[in-house]
């Protein structure tokens, strides 16, 4: 989870922040991902609308092996937010993951994002190396890490 999945936009901006950020900071702390899934199940019930949350709690669920779930909270976070590249990362790696068709246009976005913004593609490449270090050996994110690094 990055900070890139906060957004700077105010329509994007994480939903009642004190429980977001005390969540966030206890994964940056290295919670265990399974004992913050109930916190984002709590933030995106409270603020549906909200693209942050529900890119963190697909993260979550990736990495507690949630793929079916994560597919679900990916496709809702690329929704309300098309723009954001974590979102996407985390919905190619849920269709890897579920055998979904459609990764290469999200690789793609996520891409020209990475040429365009150099500030997120450090946070994105920060993201998949702490995917790769709670979750060694992820078939998924070595594939997306690859393509975007290719």
């Amino acid at each position: 989870m990055s900070a890139s999945s906060t957004g700077d936009a105010p329509e994007t901006s994480p939903p009642e922040t004190s429980l977001f950020d005390a969540a966030i900071g206890r994964y940056s702390a290295g919670a265990d991902p399974a004992d913050l899934l109930a916190d984002f199940e709590a933030i995106t019930a409270q603020a549906p609308r909200q693209s942050a949350g529900w890119t963190c709690l697909a993260w979550l669920q990736l990495l507690t092996d949630q793929p079916q779930e994560a597919l679900r909270s990916a496709r809702t976070a690329v929704r309300l937010n098309p723009q954001d590249p974590q979102a996407r990362i985390n919905l190619s790696l849920a269709m890897l993951e579920t055998g979904a068709k459609g990764v290469r246009e999200h690789i793609e976005i996520v891409q020209r994002v990475m040429v365009m913004a150099p500030e997120l593609a450090g946070e994105l490449q920060e993201a998949m190396a702490d995917g790769l270090q709670r979750k060694p050996g992820w078939a998924a994110m070595q594939k997306v890490k690859a393509w975007l690094n290719g």
